[in-house]
Parts: structure tokens; C-alpha cells; sequence
């Protein structure tokens, strides 16, 4: 196994066995569940309260940039950290370093339902990931000549890794509310695995 290899199995491991399989059965009511009042989340063109918004398509989201992020910050949906995950974490560095088209916040066309959102989650990681493994230890050592980050690509690589761990585990939390809230009794859900072609040990 290469060096690359072996961090892409870092992420990947957790992917296939814990991440993935949590957001099975997400549905639109649940994608777009506001726990709190003044959530950011994607929404409607033209329906978003927040400063700003970015998207081209029919759905927007909710953000600040360029001006500064409101303190303390919003609460997220499960919307929100998708989208998050999908450009921010995944989309703009497939772009800068393994091909294809480039991805920005706003040009992007977000995602108005579950399946759309898991979608394009699944396409992004995907890209990510065969990427990652197919770098040399010359280019993990070497900060990329495109993009906005200037550090060795290993540590960049190592920066998503744990993003998509510390954003799933938010998403896993707020799908546990969602089943939690008002104290109703959720209902059991049959554990899946995601299909991966690495096999891993027990």
C-alpha cells in the first residue's frame, strides 16, 4: 500500500463504515429540519434572511461572506453541511488538484432535496478520493501550484480528512435530534454498509 493510499484509507475506512451509512433514509423533511430559530440552511432563491446568500441555481445558501460571519455563529441544518462538505471541503479542492470542472460557492447549484444533496456528496467524495490515492510521495510533500492553500499537499490532504469527520459527525448528531425531538421513540433502522472496493480488517 502507498503512502497515499494509506491516508485516503484513513477517511475512507470511516466513510464506508460510519459516515455513509448514517445519512441512508435522509428525507427532505429532515434535510431542511431547523432545530432553532435563525438557522442558516439552503434555501428557496429570494427567501433567505441571512446577509448573504450564494448559489445559481433555484436553491440558495445561507452565509456571510464577504462580510464577517455573525458571532455567536448560526445554527446549521443537515442542508447547510452538505452543502458545506460538497463545495467547501470536497468541491473546490477536486477542482484546483485532480481535474475536471472547477467549483464555487457561487455558481454552484445546490441541492432542493435529500437525494440530490447525497448525490452529489457521493459524486464529490468519489473524485476526492480516487484522487488522493493516485498522488505521488513527491506531491504529498509538495505544496500544489493551484488553489488558495500553500502547504504540503499531505497536510491538506490530512485538513479534509478530518473536516469531513468533524462535519459528518455534526450531521450524524442532528439526524439523532431529529428522531429524539418532543421524546418520540425512533423508529429502528436497519444498518448499512456502503459497497467499497478496499477491504478492511475486522
Amino acid at each position: 500500500m502507498t503512502r497515499s493510499e494509506r491516508i485516503a484509507d484513513q477517511l475512507d475506512r470511516h466513510w464506508h463504515r460510519n459516515l455513509r451509512p448514517r445519512l441512508h433514509g435522509l428525507a427532505d423533511e429532515e434535510y431542511f429540519w431547523e432545530p432553532v430559530r435563525g438557522c442558516w440552511s439552503i434555501r428557496p432563491r429570494g427567501t433567505s434572511a441571512a446577509p448573504t446568500s450564494a448559489g445559481s441555481g433555484e436553491w440558495t445558501m445561507d452565509c456571510a461572506s464577504p462580510d464577517p460571519a455573525p458571532a455567536p455563529a448560526p445554527v446549521t441544518t443537515i442542508a447547510w453541511r452538505l452543502a458545506h462538505i460538497i463545495v467547501s471541503c470536497l468541491g473546490y479542492r477536486v477542482g484546483w488538484h485532480f481535474g475536471g470542472q472547477d467549483v464555487d460557492s457561487q455558481t454552484f447549484t445546490y441541492a432542493g432535496t435529500a437525494d440530490e444533496a447525497l448525490k452529489q456528496l457521493d459524486e464529490m467524495y468519489g473524485r476526492w478520493n480516487a484522487g488522493v490515492r493516485e498522488l505521488s510521495d513527491a506531491e504529498l510533500e509538495s505544496p500544489p501550484t493551484v488553489g488558495s492553500e500553500r502547504f504540503p499537499m499531505e497536510g491538506i490532504v490530512l485538513h479534509v480528512n478530518r473536516e469531513l469527520i468533524h462535519h459528518g459527525a455534526e450531521i450524524c448528531l442532528l439526524r439523532d435530534l431529529y428522531r429524539w425531538q418532543d421524546e418520540a421513540v425512533p423508529q429502528p433502522t436497519a444498518r448499512q454498509v456502503a459497497p467499497s472496493l478496499v477491504a478492511f480488517p475486522q
